[in-house]
């Protein structure tokens, strides 16, 4: 028997409804299959110590506590709520939990970007989309709280985009969504700091005294917008303490992920960003100045850091979306209002999904165990270490955050901004060798008694011909050196 119009719609706007639950599911059992690579940055050790710190004293932290080098030091944590939920997740799980978690975060983001772009493009150019947008996302994608605080980005920017598309100021009801940002991750300024371009192309084609009127609502909602932020057990200080890491200056060209892209080999950015100038003459968009300053921004943040690649991925078809489904007009759907019935069968189809996800994930983890990359956890070197009572240990930067998470006192880790460019800076430089008398000089200045090195660092080398220190263990992930006239100096451990 063959459908009506009418039932023929309904039954394709359903179908429409469950895409984006679909491709979140598929997101989520991608990244479950491939847990073991979420588990690859040492920040997510220190992350869960704080978490745990929080839980066990029901209480935030305000000072440092964790190193021999800052100790007392204003510090806050900004991604406390984040660091609490990966926290719950460890104590009951193990690292099974903090991969689970990620992997449903990131099919939220995937499912709510998708949602988005279904409002403008057809289905398969929104799923290509997302599916572009996880590739290029693929080098930062771990379990740390910017992966808990980026279905959340999505959302957010898409409720400013959507309100600019439509020449109306945002509701505030959205309000919220900034709140739960700057308690899950520091990144909630850019949040803030696009209501700005977003108002410009809100009131871009409006005469003067509609613009007047729309930009002095834009106006107020970011003020709403920036007092929601500070809803947040440390108030106005989120603030301060989000901006810090961008006063770090020369400092973010050498930690990894807040280095600026490298063209030197092809890669997935850079075919994007070919591909993003392709689709521009292809198509022949012309777009409104604010939209232009929003993807030259999204882009200068990708080349500059490659931490951000991420938002060029997810944000800039965000505001690409409507000026390409103005060229390539979607056949809306249309039928009237929905039925029970219709509704009955969406949310059976998500039901449907969210319990084939889990009872996968239970049988997935009933076999597979999930574990911590081997050359961020020296396990070895730290117990000998922990043999020899060492109190004062200059330790690798990766090796901090596993440090904290035995209870040893660090030199230095993964919170940059509280030890400042100055002092990461000379450590960097020690760890390099640049000038000799950088390393000898941060032994002697902080009385260091043993150091826990990378086993191919330069200082690691130097360090088997300085007089005064001797090698006691090495192994293929790290090496530990102690001055000649410390205790058991001379009968070196073996690997």
């Amino acid at each position: 028997m063959s459908l009506s119009f009418t039932d023929s719609i309904t039954v394709q706007s359903r179908a429409r409804a469950l895409v984006p639950l679909c491709v979140g599911a598929g997101a989520y059992l991608f990244f479950l299959y491939i847990g073991d690579t979420l588990l690859q940055d040492s920040d997510s050790f220190w992350q869960i110590k704080i978490g745990q710190w929080i839980l066990d004293h029901h209480a935030l932290p305000y000072t440092d506590f964790y190193s021999f080098t800052r100790p007392g030091q204003p510090w806050i944590s900004t991604s406390w709520l984040s660091q609490i939920l990966y926290a719950i997740t460890y104590s009951q799980w193990g690292w099974a939990g903090p991969v689970v978690l990620t992997a449903l975060a990131i099919a939220a983001s995937v499912a709510i970007f998708a949602y988005l772009l279904e409002a403008h493009l057809e289905i398969p150019r929104a799923v290509l989309f997302a599916m572009l947008a996880v590739l290029l996302s693929l080098h930062h994608i771990l379990a740390r709280p910017h992966i808990l605080a980026l279905p959340v980005m999505i959302a957010w920017v898409g409720v400013l985009m959507n309100a600019a598309d439509r020449k109306a100021a945002p509701s505030w009801v959205w309000l919220p969504l900034m709140s739960l940002w700057a308690n899950l991750h520091g990144g909630f300024v850019l949040g803030l700091a696009l209501i700005g371009p977003m108002a410009l192309e809100a009131i871009w084609t409006l005469d003067q005294l509609k613009q007047i009127r729309l930009l002095a609502r834009w106006f107020v909602f970011g003020v709403a917008a920036m007092a929601a932020a500070c809803v947040t057990p440390y108030g106005w200080r989120t603030l301060l303490g989000a901006t810090n890491i961008l006063n770090l200056g020369e400092l973010l060209s050498v930690i990894s992920e807040w280095m600026p892209a490298n063209f030197a080999s092809f890669s997935a950015f850079e075919g994007a960003l070919l591909g993003l100038i392709a689709i521009g003459l292809f198509r022949g968009l012309t777009l409104s100045p604010p939209r232009i300053l929003l993807i030259l921004l999204f882009t200068w943040m990708g080349l500059t850091h490659v931490r951000s690649i991420e938002a060029f991925a997810f944000l800039v078809p965000l505001v690409l979306a409507k000026p390409l489904g103005e060229r390539s007009p979607l056949q809306h759907l249309a039928g009237g209002t929905e039925s029970p019935a219709a509704r009955y069968v969406t949310v059976m189809g998500a039901l449907m999904i969210a319990a084939a996800a889990w009872t996968s994930t239970s049988i997935y983890m009933s076999h597979h165990r999930f574990t911590f990359t081997m050359d961020q956890t020296p396990v070895a070197a730290v117990d000998l270490l922990q043999q020899r009572k060492a109190q004062r240990i200059f330790n690798a930067y990766q090796f901090g955050g596993y440090l904290i998470s035995r209870d040893i006192p660090v030199f230095v880790d993964g919170r940059a901004e509280l030890y400042g460019e100055k002092f990461v800076m000379d450590f960097f430089k020690a760890i390099e060798v640049k000038k000799l008398d950088n390393l000898t000089r941060l032994l002697e200045e902080h009385k260091i008694d043993a150091t826990l090195l990378v086993a191919d660092s330069p200082a690691a080398q130097v360090l088997d011909h300085i007089k005064g220190w001797k090698r006691l263990y090495g192994d293929d992930i790290a090496v530990i050196h102690v001055r000649e006239d410390a205790p058991g100096a001379d009968t070196p451990a073996e690997p």
